[in-house]
């Protein structure tokens, strides 16, 4: 048991991160300094260790695993609603 709270534990701090960097660039809608390539490679990887850890039964790292998968996508969307918002011209009021 004390293995596992390790594993959740860990998971927690990590996904607060994730969440509260996503929720900073969603807010302030500014995605200078960050590239989609972040988004594209966190993707990626934790797909692949959403199957590797599906296949082991590892219900910690497939828990992690999809929900970075979750917020890799919602940084993506926000970032290109960001750089979307950005290149936008700006309306004058008429």
């Amino acid at each position: 048991m004390g293995t596992e709270l390790i594993g959740w534990l860990s998971s927690f701090i990590l996904l607060s991160t994730i969440f509260h960097q996503v929720r900073k660039q969603y807010r302030s809608h500014d995605s200078t300094g960050v590239s989609s390539w972040l988004f594209i490679g966190q993707s990626a990887a934790s797909l692949g260790f959403s199957i590797y850890s599906a296949l082991l039964q590892n219900w910690v790292f497939l828990f992690v695993n999809v929900a970075l998968l979750c917020s890799a996508i919602a940084g993506q969307a926000i970032y290109w609603r960001n750089t979307r918002h950005k290149r936008a011209p700006v309306r004058a009021n008429s």
